[in-house]
C-alpha cells in the first residue's frame, strides 16, 4: 500500500521552496504508468522523450508546453460501427505530464512507428550563463593633483 506523503509541515518552515514540494507531490500523484515512455539524454543539453502511442493518429494527440510543464494528451475517436471480438489494445484516453527544468524548450515532435518522439533542448540565456570575471593585480595609482601655479605655460 502506497501512501502519499504530507508536505504541509515543510511549507510552514520554508520560504521559496514551493515549487520543489509541488514537484514531489506531483511525482507521487503521477502513479499511472500508461502509456509507457523513455527519457534519453542525447548530449550535454539535449533530451528526447519517446512515448508508446500505438494505435493513435497524429490528430488524436496533442502536445502542450506551458511554464515548465510538458503535457501530452491522447484521445481516440470512438468508432461505434466496429464490433470487437477481442479488444486487447489499450486505446483509452491519457494525459502524461512531464515537469521540465527552467529554460528547456521543445524543439520538435514526430510520430514514427507507434512512438511519439519529442526532442527537448536546454537553452540558458546568455545573461544567465556563468561568466569569468577578470582579476586586476595592479592597484590603480591615485591621480596626482597639480597646483595651478606649478603649471608650465
Amino acid at each position: 500500500m502506497r501512501t502519499n506523503p504530507d508536505f504541509s509541515p515543510f511549507y510552514r518552515s520554508s520560504v521559496g521552496f514551493d515549487r520543489l514540494f509541488d514537484l514531489l507531490e506531483n511525482a507521487s500523484l503521477n502513479a499511472d504508468n500508461w502509456p509507457p515512455y523513455n527519457i534519453a539524454k542525447l548530449g550535454e543539453d539535449a533530451y528526447r522523450i519517446a512515448i508508446a502511442v500505438a494505435g493513435f493518429a497524429e490528430h488524436e494527440l496533442t502536445i502542450t508546453h506551458e511554464s515548465n510543464m510538458l503535457v501530452v494528451n491522447g484521445a481516440k475517436s470512438e468508432d461505434e460501427e466496429v464490433q470487437y471480438l477481442h479488444h486487447g489494445l489499450a486505446l483509452r484516453p491519457f494525459a502524461r505530464k512531464f515537469e521540465l527544468a527552467d529554460h528547456v524548450i521543445v524543439e520538435g515532435a514526430k510520430l514514427e512507428n507507434g512512438l511519439l518522439v519529442i526532442d527537448l533542448k536546454k537553452e540558458i540565456p546568455e545573461e544567465m550563463k556563468p561568466r569569468r570575471i577578470a582579476i586586476h593585480t595592479e592597484m590603480a595609482k591615485p591621480a596626482s593633483k597639480q597646483i595651478e601655479g606649478d603649471k608650465a605655460a
